[in-house]
C-alpha cells in the first residue's frame, strides 16, 4: 500500500528546515561575524546542504553544531558560500565597454581609484589592470580588490593563475579589445601562469564583507559583477547604498548582466552608460 504524505507534513518539514537555516545563520553571525542572513534563500539552501553532505552529517542543525565547535568546518562552509566563479576578461564585451565609454571619463582625473568588490581569486582585478595599462591609465590608478574569502584573496595576491586556462583567457582578451600579445603579460611557472608583478603594484588586496563592513574610500569606478544576484532584495538595497556612499561625484558603477538597479530605491541616483553591460553613472 502506498503511503500518502499530506501537504501539512511537507509544510511542517519546510518550516523546520527554514528554522534550522535561520538558527545556523544567526550562529555564524554571532560566533564568526559573517552575516549571510540576507542572502537569497534558494541558493543559500543548496550550498548549505552541499556542506551538510560533504561533512557526512544528517541535518543543518548538525552543521550548526560543527560550525560552532570546529573552526575548520566554518572555513570550508565559507568557501561554499563565497562565489568564486571567475575568469580573466569574462564577458569580453564588458571590457570593450570599459575601454570605449568608461576609461575616457576616468582619464579626466589626475588619480583614479577603482574598487573591485567581490574580486574572488583576482582574475578580474588583473584583467582590469591590463586594460588600464593598455589605455595608459594604470600608472595613476589604484585598484582595491576585496572579497570575504581570505583563501581566495591569498590566491589573488599571488598573481598566479592556472596555466591550463591561458588559451581561453587569451581568446577572451582578444575579444575584449586587447592590443598586445597576451602571453607577454605572464610566464609559465610549473602548472601556473605568473603575471607581471608590475601589474599588481597598484592593486591593494584586502578582506571586506559587503554585508557587515562599511565604506572605506571614495571611488571613481566600482565594479561588483555577479555578486548581488545571490543577495535578497533588502540586502541588495543595503549594498547599493554602500556603493553610493563609497563613490565620487559622477562615479561609475558596473554590475553583472543579470543584475539591475531597476525598481531599486537607488534607481534615480544613476543613469545608464551602457544598459546592456549594466554600467551606470551617478547623476550627481
Amino acid at each position: 500500500m502506498a503511503v500518502r504524505v499530506s501537504s501539512t507534513e511537507i509544510d511542517h518539514d519546510d518550516a523546520r528546515e527554514r528554522l534550522e537555516i535561520d538558527l545556523l545563520l544567526e550562529a555564524i553571525h554571532r560566533r564568526h561575524g559573517y552575516d549571510f542572513r540576507g542572502y537569497a534563500i534558494a541558493s543559500l539552501r543548496r550550498r548549505l546542504w552541499h556542506r551538510v553532505l560533504a561533512e557526512d552529517l544528517q541535518s543543518i542543525s548538525g552543521l550548526q553544531e560543527r560550525v560552532l565547535h570546529e573552526p575548520g568546518c566554518m572555513e570550508r562552509l565559507l568557501r561554499d558560500l563565497s562565489i568564486n566563479v571567475t575568469e580573466m576578461f569574462r564577458d569580453p564585451s564588458f571590457y570593450r565597454a570599459l575601454r570605449e565609454q568608461v576609461f575616457p571619463l576616468l582619464r579626466t582625473h589626475p588619480f583614479i581609484r577603482v574598487w573591485n568588490a567581490g574580486c574572488s581569486t583576482g582574475e578580474e582585478s588583473y584583467s582590469m589592470a591590463i586594460a588600464l595599462r593598455e589605455e595608459g591609465l594604470l600608472d595613476r590608478t589604484r585598484i582595491y580588490a576585496t572579497d570575504i574569502d581570505a583563501g581566495a584573496l591569498q590566491r589573488a595576491s599571488s598573481g598566479v593563475f592556472p596555466l591550463e586556462r591561458m588559451q581561453r583567457y587569451t581568446e577572451n582578451y582578444l575579444r575584449a579589445g586587447g592590443t598586445e600579445t597576451f602571453s607577454s603579460y605572464y610566464c609559465a611557472d610549473g602548472d601556473g601562469a605568473r603575471f607581471d608583478p608590475s601589474l599588481g603594484e597598484g592593486v591593494v588586496v584586502a578582506q571586506h564583507n559587503l554585508v557587515t563592513d562599511g565604506s572605506f574610500n571614495e571611488f571613481h569606478l566600482i565594479v561588483c559583477r555577479n555578486v548581488m544576484i545571490y543577495f535578497g532584495s533588502e540586502l541588495q538595497e543595503e549594498v547599493l547604498q554602500l556603493f553610493g556612499d563609497s563613490m565620487t561625484r559622477f562615479g561609475i558603477l558596473a554590475l553583472g548582466r543579470k543584475e539591475s538597479i531597476r525598481r531599486s530605491r537607488h534607481e534615480d541616483d544613476f543613469e545608464p552608460l551602457d544598459q546592456a553591460e549594466k554600467i551606470f553613472r551617478r547623476r550627481r
